[in-house]
């Protein structure tokens, strides 16, 4: 294949808060996969006069050409513009104040595909000397009971550890793996490119397609397929058959608690170090963790000591959000006859809204990147529901219509983010408090 261009990204300011970013996607990507895309088609068109699979590209490609169209601007927008839009958003160092919005796409099968998304800009933060605020971290209980929990929880998974399945895969597990796109002839399409995902391996009969693809297999295996399961991540609005290059290229056992993560994750060196912050996610008072008051704890003080406004439409924009995943819960009815439900729930819009802009600003401060082993020890602590109380922001959905769906690394790395850069705060500010 001849040399090609690289997706562009560029910036255009849109007034003092708001701004629009553009991913390109040369003309010469969109017609490799629209040419790749119209003769899988023949599989699944059965036109009147051809036999199945000898339908005409030129027929294709007249009669079918919206739904091509269509397919192209979901496919290339994962396999190439989420990692390259969030990535320059990162190296660029853009304060963002909520989530950008994807405006508009524009594309035709010949010429560039634009993708442009719209971006609130957030005020600068002036967060210089917030290492040397005071802090009071929140005290365990003096439960001895609390320190026998952790004992049993550390022998359990000691324990857990030894009977588990050595290297391959098995259901409960996070795969980490590559894709690469690959022509008739078992060529890469974008040879220069592969998209990097996350699965977890479901346990239900909806995750049979995912657990056939997976299970058994050890890292670094590669192999080709043509699985539905991974036709449908890359495409919702046609059937495709593509042919995929899959390599492993990690894995996080759910059979067991990984103590090594858990110990990278939190800068943790001793038994004693590893007991006393284990200890957090079991001592609670008021039915809230000590993990969890330290973590609301920390936020308030820096929003405290840092104030800034938050745009009105996306507190509401959050709010809708809010209201959403309440009203997936039976007592929806209930919350909603309380007279101050709908001041609740602006005020933890606002809240949410302010502590995710406060530590995407810290987070660009202080230098703070991700890596793949950030990425394990974080998902390490989702792995036990105990645990999972380290985690306060709210993690990626994973499951799509009742099954477990691969999450790009790219989004992931988002939410690890933010929880690198929490732990960092709450490292600081309470080893100030210990005179270390």
């Amino acid at each position: 294949m001849s040399q090609v261009q690289s997706p562009a990204f560029s910036l255009r300011d849109s007034g003092p808060q708001f701004s629009s970013a553009t991913v390109v996607i040369p003309s010469d990507y969109v017609r490799l996969l629209y040419e790749e895309a119209s003769d899988t088609q023949k599989t699944h068109i059965h036109t009147h006069g051809f036999s199945r699979g000898d339908t005409p590209l030129s027929y294709i490609q007249k009669n079918f050409q919206p739904h091509l169209i269509e397919h192209i601007k979901e496919f290339l927008f994962k396999y190439f513009v989420i990692n390259s839009f969030y990535e320059e958003l990162h190296r660029k160092k853009i304060f963002l104040a909520g989530e950008p919005l994807l405006q508009d796409v524009n594309t035709t099968p010949t010429n560039d595909l634009s993708y442009t998304f719209s971006l609130t800009l957030a005020q600068p933060i002036a967060l210089h000397g917030w290492k040397r605020l005071p802090f009071k971290a929140p005290k365990r209980k003096n439960y001895k009971d609390l320190d026998r929990q952790v004992e049993n929880f550390l022998k359990d998974e000691e324990l857990f550890k030894k009977k588990a399945p050595i290297n391959v895969i098995s259901i409960g597990d996070w795969v980490n793996f590559t894709v690469l796109l690959l022509n008739k002839w078992k060529e890469p399409i974008f040879p220069f490119h592969k998209e990097n995902l996350w699965i977890k391996i479901g346990s239900e009969e909806a995750d049979i397609p995912f657990q056939s693809l997976f299970l058994h297999k050890l890292i670094g295996e590669k192999f080709i397929t043509n699985d539905e399961c991974i036709q449908e991540y890359f495409s919702t609005h046609l059937d495709t058959n593509y042919t995929f290059l899959i390599e492993i290229a990690d894995v996080l056992h759910q059979s067991y608690f990984c103590i090594e993560h858990f110990k990278k994750h939190f800068r943790i060196k001793t038994v004693k170090e590893i007991h006393q912050k284990l200890v957090e996610v079991f001592s609670y008072r008021n039915d809230i963790s000590q993990r969890r008051a330290t973590a609301e704890e920390t936020l308030k003080l820096l929003l405290a000591r840092h104030p800034f406004s938050v745009p009105p439409h996306l507190i509401l924009r959050q709010q809708k959000t809010i209201l959403d995943i309440i009203a997936q819960s039976p007592d929806y009815q209930v919350y909603k006859m309380q007279p101050d439900f709908n001041y609740k729930t602006r005020m933890l819009a606002e809240r949410q809204m302010r502590e995710n802009m406060l530590i995407n600003q810290l987070a660009i401060h202080e230098g703070i990147d991700v890596t793949n082993a950030d990425i394990k020890g974080y998902l390490n602590l989702s792995n036990r529901q105990r645990t999972a109380e380290f985690i306060y922001f709210e993690p990626p959905a994973t499951k799509f219509l009742g099954h477990e769906s691969p999450i790009s690394t790219t989004l992931l790395t988002l939410s690890c983010l933010k929880e690198k850069t929490l732990n960092h705060a709450i490292h600081h500010l309470t080893r100030n408090r210990s005179g270390i």
